[in-house]
């Protein structure tokens, strides 16, 4: 029974004191807190027990005075360890997105507003046994980086971690539990494959003929964000000024469609979005302007970083037709 207990969320939940997710900051209020001896201090316990029993059989006045102030500076220990955790705050960071098979960097942000220092704090991932210790300065803010494995595309939850510290004594370990509300995106695993064809029939065959391409030079135009800087008309700037950008043509950068009827239909859906999500990557490297059709989504074609965050979230979130 104290098994099923032990793994039943609401029963964790009702004591620890706080129903997960948690949204905004988090202060590790003192009911929060929890503290148990260490292997040290249970051996400095044994200690003081012996010198107590050794005290009373001899009458010893300096054995009892050794034996309190030892326990006396045992409780002040018990009490900073405490206090080193207690009121902390808790705030999650922006988590970037990554590719399945990476590790996703959640951030946490330990606030400290009061007066003194805050060494040695643990930030341990329960899940995956990531962890890092950080000192927290007076009225100061440290950032905890944890390395989660992210082994499946969609919305990678950063569950429960814990905070931990030992500090001054090593004789007693306090700890507590957060569970922020945050998420990190992580996209298919790319699977490196050959564009498909562009699209060139009609009249937007004509309409494309100048695009933006690697081979043959066809003239300047004004600079754009997500243009390579190895583009950019070095001599044109200096002598004009304006940024300008090198335009060149090229069959393979015209307007690209990456439609999932073009892959495999023999494969898995995870295996579909894989390769869906490699030639987006090779798009955005050749510079071409493509679009995404998925069942029941479309994204209209379009370069650049946005376009290619745009694209990647969609096969990331993508739940099936």
């Amino acid at each position: 029974m104290l098994r099923a207990l032990q793994t039943d969320p609401r029963f964790l939940n009702w004591f620890y004191g706080f129903t997960p997710p948690e949204r905004g900051a988090i202060v590790l209020g003192l009911r929060r807190v929890y503290i148990v001896p260490t292997r040290l201090g249970w051996m400095f316990a044994g200690t003081l027990a012996i010198l107590l029993l050794g005290s009373i059989n001899y009458s010893l006045a300096l054995g009892f005075a050794l034996t309190f102030l030892l326990a006396g500076l045992g409780l002040a220990g018990m009490v900073h360890t405490v206090r080193n955790l207690a009121l902390l705050s808790v705030s999650p960071g922006r988590a970037e997105p990554v590719f399945a098979g990476e590790q996703a960097q959640f951030r946490l942000h330990l606030d400290n507003r009061s007066r003194f220092d805050r060494p040695s704090i643990l930030a341990r991932h329960l899940a995956s046994g990531a962890q890092l210790v950080v000192d927290v300065g007076a009225n100061s803010v440290a950032e905890v980086v944890l390395a989660v494995p992210a082994e499946r595309r969609g919305r990678l939850a950063l569950g429960r971690v814990m905070l931990e510290t030992r500090f001054p004594l090593d004789l007693f370990r306090a700890w507590s539990y957060v569970e922020p509300d945050v998420h990190c995106i992580v996209y298919p695993r790319p699977i490196g494959s050959p564009l498909p064809p562009p699209e060139a029939d009609g009249a937007g065959a004509a309409a494309r003929t100048h695009v933006q391409g690697n081979d043959d030079f066809s003239g300047l135009r004004a600079y754009q964000a997500s243009d390579s800087p190895r583009h950019v008309a070095w001599k044109a700037v200096a002598r004009a000024g304006d940024m300008l950008t090198k335009q060149f043509t090229d069959d393979a950068a015209s307007e690209v469609w990456l439609d999932w009827q073009l892959t495999p239909r023999r494969v898995g859906t995870e295996e579909r979005l894989s390769l869906l999500a490699g030639w987006v990557l090779a798009a955005e490297r050749r510079g071409a302007s493509y679009g995404l059709r998925l069942p029941g989504a479309e994204i209209a074609p379009g370069r650049g970083e946005a376009q290619r965050a745009e694209c990647l979230n969609a096969l990331a979130l993508y739940d099936g037709p």
